[in-house]
């Protein structure tokens, strides 16, 4: 998605040390090569996020050139801003990007059948022109029932864009709630059967006391 907001950036001078970094931070900065904190934030938690072009200002130079966010870094306590790294874009040439996927409705196999639905891919990688990126890529799954699986290449999309992740991927599907075994027949189960040599033993034990015992009567009445 390209943008209308414009960011104004200065080169750096000489060797920017941690302590310079700090300083540009506490102005309310962003350290790297960019200027106004608020404005790439802005553009961050936009819809189309850090794919979103915008214009870039450099100061000394009149002209303007398109670019966009490849990578960024949040303080881990205080969530702000720390760090970004800006890309160039030529908006005649294709570049590589993931795109967000966003499921649409309810699937028959959830509603009516029982099953859960299981989202495995939340993004896909594409290849397009610049001015064709998707903010997201939205899939209706509102006619899966159970154990119906869609893949990447079952995404839509136009002709302008290319899928760079395995079109064979599964993106979402329906499958059945495991049913757990009742209490009783868990607890029966896992009770440790009694060895058949202790039974064994014991049944011979037995069997060699009651045949005794008619001898011993006899000695006792001689």
């Amino acid at each position: 998605m390209i943008s209308n907001e414009v960011v104004t950036a200065t080169p750096r001078e000489g060797k920017f040390s941690k302590n310079a970094a700090r300083r540009v931070r506490k102005a309310g900065k962003i350290p790297a090569v960019v200027y106004g904190a608020k404005l790439i934030q802005r553009i961050l938690y936009s819809e189309s996020g850090h794919n979103t072009i915008f214009d870039l200002e450099i100061s000394g130079s009149a002209a303007k050139t398109k670019a966009m966010i490849v990578d960024w870094q949040h303080e881990p306590i205080k969530g702000t801003l720390l760090h970004i790294d800006l890309k160039r874009i030529a908006m005649d040439k294709p570049i590589k990007v993931e795109v967000p996927i966003v499921l649409q409705g309810i699937p028959v196999g959830v509603k009516i059948e029982g099953g859960i639905m299981d989202q495995v891919l939340r993004e896909v990688e594409i290849e397009c022109l610049p001015g064709d990126i998707p903010s997201a890529i939205n899939l209706d799954v509102s006619e899966m029932h159970m154990h119906d699986t869609l893949r990447v290449k079952d995404l839509p999309h136009a002709g302008k864009l290319q899928f760079l992740t395995d079109e064979d991927a599964t993106v979402v599907h329906v499958i059945a709630i495991k049913e757990e075994a009742p209490a009783e027949v868990v607890d029966v189960a896992a009770a440790p059967a009694e060895p058949e040599v202790v039974k064994k033993g014991k049944q011979e034990t037995e069997g060699a006391a009651a045949a005794a015992a008619p001898e011993a009567k006899k000695d006792a009445k001689k």
